[in-house]
């Protein structure tokens, strides 16, 4: 079986975030792989070491999504196709548009993307993905069976409940959290992943230079920052009188009886 995960470059978590000039700003800041996409990513490499088959990785974007794909293929995948854009080129549109031909072309019958990123969650390219295709999907899955037949059964959350379906392939699924434990890329692996085939697509070469996104980001800003606490004195009464008041008079949650 040849299997296609979806993997997008994000900034890592844990590093500070900064906004210049209505974009932020990226000099020096790790990008790793979206979280949520290890755990398709993992899911591909376990499916296809129990059965044999083939992982091919594929991701939009500018010079270091390169990093992220050659991460991928440390971690197990067997080659990788980047479709290089500029950042801010195209939106869930677009880019949906582009990796349904990518993934057209590849000949993959599943395709495993992460339920959603974690720099804006909007959850969106694998389902229009799978709407393009014409391909089954299911979201938030937690668990995933080869059956006898040939199909998948999973098991997806259902916030905070869960439910079981049987789908034919071809199939995209996104991955949950739970759904298994990424592994590391090791040193074998990293040192294999150098070698290992990574194809650079663009939009016209795909036959979509005249795709063109459907909304536009206007801005980009740090939030507020938030104003000093402040401590009220005297009695447990005094104290309640002056809280009421501030939430009355400066929170304007409170209303007058």
């Amino acid at each position: 079986m040849k299997i296609g995960v979806l993997l997008k470059s994000v900034v890592a978590t844990e590093e500070p975030i900064c906004v210049k000039d209505g974009k932020i700003a990226e000099n020096g800041v790790k990008r790793v792989i979206n979280p949520y996409d290890e755990y398709a990513l993992e899911e591909a490499l376990r499916l296809t070491e129990a059965e044999g088959g083939v992982v091919t990785v594929l991701s939009i974007g500018g010079e270091r999504t390169a990093e992220t794909l050659r991460t991928a293929l440390a971690m197990g995948a067997d080659d990788a196709v980047w479709i290089r854009e500029e950042d801010g080129e195209g939106d869930e549109h677009t880019r949906s548009l582009l990796l349904a031909e990518a993934v057209r072309r590849s000949g993959c019958e599943l395709l495993i993307a992460g339920h959603l990123s974690v720099d804006n969650g909007a959850g969106q390219v694998a389902i229009r993905v799978a709407e393009l295709l014409g391909w089954a999907h299911a979201g938030a899955i937690v668990q995933c069976e080869r059956q006898a037949g040939g199909g998948l059964r999973i098991v997806r959350d259902a916030e905070g409940d869960s439910e079981a379906w049987e789908l034919p392939l071809p199939a995209v699924l996104t991955a949950q959290q739970g759904l298994n434990e990424p592994r590391y890329p090791a040193l074998a692996g990293i040192m294999k992943a150098k070698r290992k085939p990574l194809a650079e697509l663009t939009a016209a070469e795909l036959g979509l230079a005249e795709a063109r996104p459907l909304t536009e980001r206007l801005g980009c800003s740090a939030p507020p920052q938030r104003p000093p606490g402040r401590r009220l004195g005297g009695t447990p009464e005094e104290q309640a009188a002056d809280l009421a008041a501030l939430l009355r008079n400066e929170a304007k949650v409170l209303k007058e009886r």
